[in-house]
Order: structure tokens, then C-alpha cells, then sequence
């Protein structure tokens, strides 16, 4: 019997039938709109668990209903014969609709089989969550792990879990019951994190298509490296940040992975794929003295490496990062060029040491330097969202080799619950309008992008937010085609696809004001082809993200050994 089935859905779950305007939200990362890729979590849970004796699997609902169009979702579930539990991620907002509707279908195949939730989302709406027929277990907090290894123990003997900690369940009679949250590891040494239990889960299972982290990874096959769990920073809109940790996962500090380990895993996983290695989290967060052991221990390897950085960096130190990783590509996000809006969104360096960063990178070799603005910020105006494509070129100029590329896109779609911005909304100008876990699902069905935001601001309503993200990212395309970071050929394109959705947000609001829900449905249909061929690289071409991989998804010859047994285990496998 498999005990563990995880299941990632798509933000809608019936999004290839509705004909929705989802605009620039997911320009800049990986995901399609839907936001298909799952949560590195379910990497680290499987592992675990496995290595207690356990049985899991991966189904990414929403990458297989991406990639194919004749996938059917509801026939894949029915397949299925019943796990000890399944284990559905609410990690970020956009998934409110598909995470809920996929928990439904499952318990109406599998009544007996209990749904266990969790992430950041579930854990902040997790009173809200478990009250709903079909939830039966809610995993709070940013670490997991053991908490769920105990919940299976207890599900595998039939007993209550009363001493599992982080867990809301309810009893057999729905009283509700909040166990303490008291799993809150300060160090991230024991979990295996070079993915090579998923390798040897696809091979047993012969089914890479359910175990790949989003629909076009086999195009694309970078992987993630996790340093920390928790943060220093407290940018007003993370629901990552210090202040959110403190109050979702109760964590005091954060707890990073030990350079030593980190650096095996990058080198595991460099053995392992062509893609390029992410190392998530400032490596400068617990110290230069952790940063230079991580370096050290790394040193040698020669596989590309995306690093990013929270804080400005100076020359001495990318002098050493190139040395131990000379195969780098940088990514930053100050949020804003304008000093006011950075220090409102937790962000208080200058302009000048931005430059500094962007000269002191590419200098010591950066392939790459991305540089990433957001739109719909904490006193934002209109004219300081458009202003940032001027400093754009005030850079360009300065850093004419082609290797700056810089990007622009909307804080969408939502405020992070538990962020600074989303408790202290008033505080920061912000305007929300939604509150409840039914809130943000009920926003997800609306019509376009601009309807589902969830917030606007003192300083941009909803329809400046959508007018000022359309015009900087033609602006900023026009900026990139005339310094030749895109070729004119790409830059047309992209241009006519803000026009196109420029066009279809006026069409689709004109339809709104005079036709009732049950027709609008109809009418929005009739658009559905011209909706889908906007929905993709508004703003920007989503290749522009790519940095360069080989020719095949996994070296052959590791995932042979994968196969057979594992490669020999690292220090901290």
C-alpha cells in the first residue's frame, strides 16, 4: 500500500475551460499562469518519509494537464488505488480554487482516505481549512517533515494523533482540535535535498511525467537548492519574511542548510542534471563566515550556478564567489528604482550601491545579471512605476555588453497572507478585498487578472496597476530591442501581445457591464482563443528567464545508477 500520494493542482481547476485573462502574473517565473510547479517541499517530504520506511508519490496535477490537453485529471485520480492519505500543497494563494476542488473530487473517489493539507497558506487559513467536509488534517508551519512521518504512524496504527505537533485535525464528530506548535528545527541537516530519492521514485515508478516540478522542465530542468528555511529580511510583501515566520511557523531564526551539506547538495545535483543549480536564500544571511565555508567546499565545480542576493554585494566578495563558482548568473529584485517606494517595501540601500553590485558581478565574470521591478508597491505612483524604465536605460548605458537583462511585472495576485502589507494593510496603503481562504477563491474565477488582484493601493487602483504594468513592459520591450538584448523579430511579438491584451482587458470589461454572469461565461468562450494565445509572455518572452542547459533532461549515466540503488550517499543524504 502506498501511504502517501502528494498532489499539486493547478490555481483553477478547470481552467481549460474558462477563458480567463491572466495577464503578466507568472511573465517571471518558471509556471504557466496556472502556476504548475510544486513546492520544493514535496522533494524534501517524500524523502523523508521514505527513509522511515515509507511509500509516496508525486502527481502534478497541473503539469500534466499543461503539457496535454487530453489529460484527464478526474480519470488519473479514479485510477488510482487508495493511499494511507493524500497530501495536497497550499502553499502560495493562487492555488485557493484548484487545491480545493482537487480535495473534493479525491474525497468523493476516496471517502475513507483522509486529505491532509499544508505550506505557507494552509497554514495561515488552516481554521478555516479544516472545517470544510473534505479536509482532514492541516500541517502548519515551514518545516513538515516529522510532523507528517508521525501523522502516518498514527494513521498506519489507528490511533489519534493527539501528540503530533503543528497538526489541526478534527475528531470523528468535526470538534475541532490545534495541536501546539512546537516543530520548529533550527538547522536543516536533516532532510535530503539533492533530489536523488525523486530519481529513484520516477525510475520505480517509471513516470516522469507526474514527478516533473513543472510542464516544461524537461525542456528546462533547472533545480533548486534550498539554504534556509525562514529569513532576516522583512520586505513588506514576503510572506517569506522574519516577521511572517515569526507568526506562521513560529520560528524565531531561521535554520539553514550547513555550507558543507549545501555544497554536496549542489554537487549531487550537478551530477544528476543539465539544468542549472538555484540556490534560494542570500548565502550572506548567517554570515560571511558561513558564505566562505560554502565556497570553499564547493570550489571545483564547474556546472551553472544561479545565486541571488537580498542586499548589495561589493567586489571582494563576488571576487570569491567566481573563484569556487566561475559558471554564475545573478538574479536581484530592489523592487523599485525610486528610494522611497525600496525603504516602504523593506528595502533601505541606494541606487548607487545597486550599480555597485550590478558592476562588482559582472565584473568577475556574472553570465548573466537580472535585474527584477515590481508595480502595485507601497507608495508607488503611476509616474515612479513608468519612471523605472528610464532608469532601466540609465543602466544600459552604463552596462552596454548585453549581459543585464531587466524585467518588470506586477505584485499579482495576491497580498502574501501573513505578510507585513497583508496584517498592517492601512500601514502601508494598501486597500484589500479579500479576508477569508473563500475570498481569494471566489476572486480566482474572475474574468481578468485586474479583477482577481486582491488589493490595491493609496497611491494606484486596480485599473492604474493593469494601465502602468501594460505600458512599462512596452516600454521596457523597446528598451531591450533598441540596447539588442532581444532580437526585433521577439520584440514584435511581445508587443503585439500586450496590444492583444490591452485589447481583450477593454473588450472583456465592456462584456462585464452589460451581460449577466450566465451569458458573460458564454461570451468570454467565444474569446477563449485569442484569451490562451495572450495569456503567455505578456510583458516579457518567458525564454528571456532561461539561462542555457545541454541537450538531455538527466546525464544518462547517473540516473542509470539512480536507478539501481542511488549513488553512494553524501555527507548529509
Amino acid at each position: 500500500m502506498i501511504d502517501m500520494i502528494f498532489l499539486h493542482a493547478p490555481s483553477v481547476y478547470d481552467f481549460r475551460e474558462r477563458a480567463t485573462l491572466w495577464g503578466p502574473i507568472s511573465d517571471l517565473v518558471p509556471s504557466t499562469p496556472v502556476f504548475d510547479m510544486y513546492p520544493i517541499g514535496f522533494a524534501t517530504m517524500l524523502a523523508y518519509i521514505e527513509q522511515h520506511g515509507f511509500q509516496a508519490r508525486i502527481m502534478n496535477l497541473a503539469g500534466r494537464m499543461v503539457r496535454s490537453p487530453r489529460f484527464d485529471p478526474d480519470r488519473a485520480l479514479a485510477k488510482l488505488r487508495a493511499p494511507r492519505a493524500f497530501g495536497i500543497d497550499l502553499h502560495w494563494l493562487p492555488h485557493a480554487h484548484g487545491a480545493l476542488e482537487v480535495a473534493q473530487r479525491v474525497k468523493r473517489l476516496y471517502p475513507e482516505t483522509p486529505i491532509i493539507f499544508g505550506g505557507y497558506s494552509a497554514t495561515y487559513f488552516h481554521e478555516e481549512l479544516i472545517r470544510l467536509p473534505y479536509v482532514d488534517y492541516v500541517l502548519r508551519g515551514d518545516s513538515t517533515e516529522e510532523a507528517l512521518r508521525l501523522l502516518l504512524e498514527c494513521l498506519r496504527s489507528s490511533t489519534a494523533p493527539t501528540d503530533v505537533p503543528n497538526l489541526t485535525w478534527k475528531l470523528p464528530e468535526g470538534t475541532v482540535r490545534v495541536n501546539p506548535q512546537t516543530y520548529v528545527p533550527d538547522t536543516l541537516d536533516h532532510l535530503t535535498m539533492d533530489y536523488h530519492p525523486l530519481v529513484r521514485s520516477v525510475v520505480r515508478d517509471r513516470d516522469l511525467l507526474n514527478y516533473a516540478p513543472f510542464s516544461h522542465w524537461l525542456d528546462y530542468p533547472i533545480m533548486a537548492s534550498l539554504t534556509v528555511k525562514g529569513c532576516t529580511e522583512n520586505c513588506t510583501i514576503c510572506g517569506g519574511s522574519a516577521f511572517a515566520g515569526r507568526n506562521l511557523s513560529n520560528r524565531q531564526r531561521p535554520a539553514y542548510r550547513s555550507p558543507e551539506c549545501l555544497a554536496e547538495d549542489v554537487r549531487r545535483i550537478g551530477a544528476l542534471s543539465r539544468g542549472p543549480v538555484f540556490l534560494l536564500g542570500d548565502l550572506r544571511q548567517a554570515g560571511m563566515d558561513y558564505a566562505r565555508r560554502f565556497l570553499r567546499a564547493v570550489q571545483g565545480h564547474r556546472g551553472p550556478v544561479i545565486i541571488e542576493f537580498f542586499r548589495p554585494v561589493d567586489r571582494a566578495y563576488m571576487e570569491e564567489f567566481a573563484a569556487a563558482l566561475p559558471d554564475f548568473f545573478v538574479e536581484f529584485s530592489p523592487e523599485s528604482h525610486d528610494p522611497a517606494v525600496r525603504r516602504a517595501s523593506g528595502k533601505s540601500y541606494s541606487n548607487a550601491e545597486i550599480e555597485e553590485t550590478i558592476a562588482a558581478c559582472l565584473a568577475t565574470g556574472a553570465r548573466r545579471f537580472d535585474l527584477f521591478f515590481m508595480i502595485g508597491l507601497s507608495q508607488q505612483t503611476p509616474d515612479s512605476a513608468l519612471a523605472t524604465v528610464d532608469y532601466c536605460r540609465t543602466l544600459l548605458q552604463r552596462f552596454d555588453d548585453g549581459r543585464l537583462a531587466l524585467f518588470t511585472s506586477p505584485l499579482a495576485p495576491f497580498l502574501d497572507p501573513g505578510s507585513l502589507a497583508y496584517e498592517h494593510a492601512e500601514r502601508f496603503g494598501y486597500i484589500r478585498h479579500a479576508w477569508t481562504l473563500e475570498d481569494h477563491r471566489q476572486l480566482l474565477l474572475q474574468p481578468t487578472w485586474k479583477h482577481i488582484l486582491s488589493y490595491e493601493t493609496r497611491w494606484m487602483s486596480r485599473d492604474m496597476i493593469a494601465d502602468v504594468t501594460y505600458e512599462a513592459g512596452f516600454r521596457l520591450n523597446r528598451l531591450k530591442r533598441e540596447f539588442k538584448l532581444i532580437s526585433a523579430e521577439k520584440a514584435a511579438e511581445t508587443e503585439a501581445r500586450i496590444g492583444q491584451a490591452r485589447a481583450l482587458m477593454a473588450e472583456i470589461e465592456g462584456l462585464m457591464a452589460r451581460l449577466e454572469p450566465a451569458a458573460l461565461e458564454q461570451a468570454l468562450l467565444k474569446l477563449k482563443s485569442r484569451i490562451d494565445a495572450a495569456n503567455t509572455s505578456t510583458v516579457c518572452d518567458k525564454s528571456e528567464l532561461d539561462v542555457p542547459v545541454g541537450a538531455m533532461p538527466f546525464k544518462l549515466l547517473n540516473l542509470a545508477k539512480v536507478g539501481v540503488g542511488g549513488l553512494l550517499p553524501g555527507a548529509c543524504a
